[in-house]
């Protein structure tokens, strides 16, 4: 690799150049979507892309979900580590799903990476990360929940070349439609990966082409040292000390826990250090996160933290140093199963969300619904007669924050930008009804600013021999309150059959058998509340009242409001309250 001269450019061409590069990342972003055949990328927009240089530096990335910040740095270097001595060449494309070195996430996330050349010259990566509906092993969807180890939870691709250049593998390829249940998506949303690599290897040379090799590299360490130089002015406003927190992961699908996890955060002003050291040991089942994973997740949370509009790059993250202990639940070694990984590494940045929200209220919120809360129904379309199969997360609520109600369904802070399938679309294409979608007004997270509201979606089985496979941590432990507001609910599922039976509540849950007419009905938490109850402001209590948020009695017992229960007007003070003075 040819060594560049940093040359002396005008600001104005580095700005240009560099937001060039960012516009590459979104025309990535936006190509796959468009080109994409699961609804898993095309509506819920689980995936993410993006721009590197020849070193794996990440200069620019695409994002649906949140929790790949950082996933595409460590596919291109396990790309580098494994093809670096001259093995990479014009046209290859990379694939590669490997959750302990390259990836870091589960099996069903897909990468694929092409590296761009330049007058012969190895000059960028495109890459991508993208959500498969099907990778084949023992369950539909493959991110089992009852996994015991990783060789369960479908292909893994370990660093190979899909494309040797310009020359498909025709082997994969015929490796992947034997092996997964629903090959036209899984190869369908393939293509849309390598779509919109090429997107990227264009844009890329066009833009060497138009200002020349020394600009473009000069505008990439302009890129990255700028991304430093912003995330270190922010590094240096943060209250300065070590801070700590711990909180426990429900269980691993097996009975088994909870798991104790902890973090010390130390601010100084070079350093943001987050020690995870003393979590608990990997687990049996497959809540276990790599550090990879581990990392990503932290990286959405310093971002959050010191400057939540930034564009992200790995000159962004220099400040930034992750500990933890190898082999724990937080850092997984093979063969642990990980295919719901994102239990154990949500739990990694809600603990630093933790340790930091009472000292940062204008920036961090209480506790959240934390969970991606994942569904997997799967079964066969009662008019079809074909298989179909359901892959989305849930919404739910986020937490109060100084001056503000905690947002109302939203997705977990690692899922980001992404969506649900619409309803329309889901009864469409599935064989269920969706027999509702409405909010969760539990009255839960009560606060000064109380915690905002998850969700109730219900869906009713067309057709015998249905399979739910359910996912919702943050079942035992609730989303926290902060400043004495008190704390949110829990996510949880209940069954309700056709013969009038109710089972549940449950957490976790592996292929539950649905016939025609049962209802499998998914609620999320309220977000934990921020501030004393007694301190909202009675015209608010009532209006909650009245919006059906909290009941007339929680009016009383919470906020220590009496609120008619005919006109919701404001009758008087409960003694507490007014012994606060109201």
């Amino acid at each position: 690799m040819i060594q560049h001269v940093q040359t002396k450019i005008d600001p104005f061409t580095l700005e240009i150049v560099k937001d060039s590069l960012i516009a590459i990342g979104d025309e990535m972003f936006i190509a796959l979507a468009k080109t994409s055949m699961s609804p898993i990328i095309y509506e819920v927009l689980d995936y993410a892309s993006g721009l590197l240089d020849s070193k794996g530096q990440l200069l620019t990335q695409g994002n649906g979900v949140t929790g790949f910040i950082g996933m595409l740095s460590d596919m291109v270097k396990q790309t580098l580590k494994k093809f670096g001595d001259g093995q990479i060449k014009p046209g290859d494309i990379i694939i590669i799903n490997d959750s302990y070195a390259g990836g870091g996430s589960h099996l069903s996330d897909v990468g694929l990476v092409m590296p761009i050349f330049y007058q012969g010259e190895l000059v960028a990566f495109s890459a991508n990360k993208a959500h498969w509906t099907e990778v084949g092993g023992k369950d539909p969807g493959s991110f089992s929940n009852d996994a015991t180890e990783i060789f369960q939870e479908g292909l893994q691709f370990p660093c190979v070349k899909l494309f040797n250049e310009g020359t498909m593998n025709e082997a994969i390829i015929d490796i992947i439609e034997a092996n997964v249940r629903f090959p036209e998506l899984s190869l369908g949303d393939m293509w849309a990966q390598v779509a919109a690599l090429k997107t990227g290897e264009k844009r890329v040379i066009e833009l060497y082409e138009k200002h020349g090799k020394d600009t473009v590299f000069s505008s990439v360490e302009y890129l990255l040292d700028h991304g430093e130089q912003l995330a270190r002015q922010e590094l240096c406003k943060l209250p300065k000390g070590t801070f700590e927190a711990e909180s426990f992961i429900d269980d691993d699908g097996f009975g088994n826990g909870p798991f104790k996890v902890k973090v010390k955060v130390t601010i100084t002003n070079d350093k943001f250090i987050a020690d995870f050291r003393g979590s608990h040991p990997q687990v049996p089942g497959p809540i276990n996160c790599s550090y990879t994973a581990l990392v990503s997740a932290v990286r959405a949370i310093f971002l959050a933290i010191t400057n939540p509009s930034q564009d992200a790059n790995d000159g962004v993250f220099r400040p930034l140093e992750i500990i933890t202990d190898k082999g724990s639940v937080l850092s997984a070694e093979r063969p642990a199963p990980v295919s719901i990984y994102w239990e154990s590494m949500l739990a990694g940045a809600d603990l630093i969300w933790k340790a930091l929200a009472p000292i940062m209220p204008h920036r961090l919120s209480a506790g959240h619904l934390l969970s991606v809360c994942s569904v997997v129904l799967s079964g066969t379309h009662p008019d079809t007669k074909e298989p179909f199969l359901i892959v989305e997360p849930s919404v739910g609520g986020w937490g109060a924050a100084e001056g503000q109600d905690g947002a109302r369904g939203q997705f977990c802070i690692g899922d980001g930008e992404t969506y649900n399938v619409p309803v329309e679309v889901a009864e469409t294409r599935y064989g269920v009804l969706v027999d509702e979608y409405s909010l969760h007004t539990d009255g839960a997270g009560a606060g000064e600013y109380i915690g905002g509201a998850g969700v109730v979606r219900s869906y009713r089985a067309l057709s015998d021999q249905q399979m739910a496979s359910v996912t919702f941590g943050r079942h035992k432990f609730l989303p926290w309150g902060i400043n004495r507001g008190k704390d949110g609910s829990a996510n949880h599922f209940y069954v309700e059959k056709a013969n009038g039976e109710v089972d549940g509540p449950y957490g976790i849950y592996a292929r539950y058998p649905l016939n025609t007419g049962d209802v499998v009905k998914l609620v999320t938490a309220t977000g934990g509340g921020y501030g004393d109850p007694f301190k909202r402001p009675v015209e608010k209590v009532a209006k909650d009242a009245r919006n059906g948020y909290i009941s007339i009695k929680q009016a009383k017992e919470d906020f220590g409001v009496l609120v008619n229960p005919e006109t919701f007007a404001v009758e008087g003070f409960a003694k507490e309250r007014k012994q606060k003075g109201e």
